[in-house]
């Protein structure tokens, strides 16, 4: 049997953080198996759905690099085959049309709830030889088993069993034609022959449901499996001032897609106490056995730890060329004034973020006015080792940190001062501050005519 998983959002909004893990672990499970994964958007809410909302889930998909075999496939396209389904239904005795309107189910359920009793709809057309009304459209619901419990075996959460009685007669299409969540997304995967529908733990009260259209259809049950929420750092559920923003927003503040995709396997399934792993040892790893029971907790401190660690790994020369591709107005202007990949190489020790090299890179290409502290390095004894400073870096046929740090060490022995009385005023005077990384390989990354102007500005 091809293990056939899918990932099926809703274009309602963006793709917050527990649809991509959603997505992430129904692509690292067909992956390890060398299956299927599929992509199809449940598009069927109207009012809601919208195209820069699927141009999202693209989006997001190709950043966190979970690239689907099949589809998109979108249900809207597919009402035809829902409606041979429904018809098929109706002919076989499975289903029936009911004519109540919002009003008439309102005070149904009020009713029922008045005397105690669960709201539910009481099945009055379920056998009825009523003429239906006349211009009222209807629609279809399920013959709901009355009797019974419907147990699975979900591959997360263990068995679970539901009865019957509990279940309503299901909705299967609305009086406007629409298939129901309940009914579009059973025949989709009948179709799709998906073998897994992996999704939120906010599903399990729909698995009932819809195991018995599944059974209704007489087609084979996939394995199901509910993956607990994401909860807030506080325990709670987890919300915008969480961080459950767009999924591009991380991006866009400066984290890497494979940092995302690593943090977000670890939330809720683990391999020993391995944290930091690669793409390819989490499709070699992933199972459900291992996937937690229990709601997990979003950590923006350790995603930015996480994401540091893999910047580590980027080489200079790839940052440099992200933040050209990312923003060429700004490469070009920090390439104005200095070598932007030993730049990255002098700063890079500091950086978490993606951002964290933009604003360094910025940040010593137009550096602000020296501030308090930096100005006391820059008066009249600090004019006086910048003057001989100068000479020697003006005179230095090579222009190289090593080179320029040589230079700086020969003016110490010259003036017969300490180290300290050196580097403050070249520190201050290169940056306006005084506190960098090496400030011999940040003067060795800027433009040898750009240091030598700025330390002409701070003599005079």
């Amino acid at each position: 049997m091809t293990v056939r998983t899918r990932f099926a959002p809703s274009p309602t909004g963006y793709l917050h953080l527990g649809g991509a893990r959603t997505a992430l672990y129904n692509w690292a499970y067909a992956r390890r198996h060398g299956g299927v994964f599929l992509l199809r958007i449940e598009d069927t809410d109207l009012e809601r759905s919208t195209q820069a909302s699927v141009q999202a889930i693209f989006d997001a998909m190709e950043w966190l690099g979970l690239d689907y075999d099949e589809g998109p496939f979108y249900q809207m396209q597919r009402l035809s085959r829902y409606r041979e389904i429904a018809e098929q239904l109706l002919r076989d005795g499975k289903a029936y049309y009911a004519y109540e309107t919002k009003e008439e189910l309102d005070a149904m359920r009020e009713a029922q709830s008045a005397r105690g009793e669960k709201p539910r709809y009481d099945r009055r057309w379920r056998e009825s030889k009523e003429t239906p009304p006349a211009g009222r459209p209807g629609v279809l619901r399920l013959k709901n088993p009355i009797s019974g419990d419907v147990t699975w075996d979900d591959v997360v959460k263990g068995p679970i069993s539901i009865s019957n009685d509990e279940l309503d007669d299901l909705v299967l299409i609305r009086a406007d034609g629409v298939p129901t969540y309940n009914f579009g997304v059973v025949i989709d995967d009948v179709d799709m022959a998906m073998t897994h529908v992996i999704r939120g733990d906010d599903h399990v009260n729909n698995t009932p449901r819809q195991i018995n259209v599944y059974r209704a259809m007489g087609a084979d049950i996939p394995k199901f499996g509910h993956v607990p929420m994401i909860l807030g750092s506080d325990g709670q559920r987890l919300s915008k001032r969480h961080g459950a923003v767009n999924v591009m927003q991380y991006r866009d503040d400066g984290f890497l897609g494979d940092a995302m995709v690593n943090y977000l396997a670890r939330l809720g399934w683990s391999h020993g106490d391995d944290e930091v792993f690669s793409r390819e040892q989490l499709v070699e790893w992933f199972d459900f056995a291992h996937v937690s029971r229990s709601p997990a907790r979003w950590d923006p401190e350790k995603l930015t730890w996480m994401n540091g660690e893999y910047l580590k790994r980027v080489p200079d020369a790839e940052l440099a060329a992200n933040l050209e591709r990312a923003k060429p107005e700004v490469y070009k202007f920090v390439a104005s004034v200095m070598d932007p990949v030993k730049m990255t190489a002098a700063g890079r020790a500091k950086f978490q973020l993606v951002t964290d090299q933009e604003r360094f890179l910025m940040a010593m290409a137009e550096p602000a006015h020296p501030d308090a502290a930096a100005a006391e390095h820059l008066g009249e004894a600090g004019k006086g080792v910048l003057k001989e400073v100068l000479t020697r870096l003006s005179a230095l046929p090579e222009w190289t940190a090593p080179a320029i740090g040589a230079a700086l060490k020969e003016t110490v022995g010259a003036l017969k001062v300490k180290m300290p009385q050196v580097m403050m005023p070249f520190r201050a005077a290169l940056t306006g501050v005084t506190q960098t990384p090496a400030i011999d390989a940040i003067a060795g990354a800027l433009h040898k005519e750009v240091v030598i102007a700025r330390l002409q500005k701070a003599v005079a």
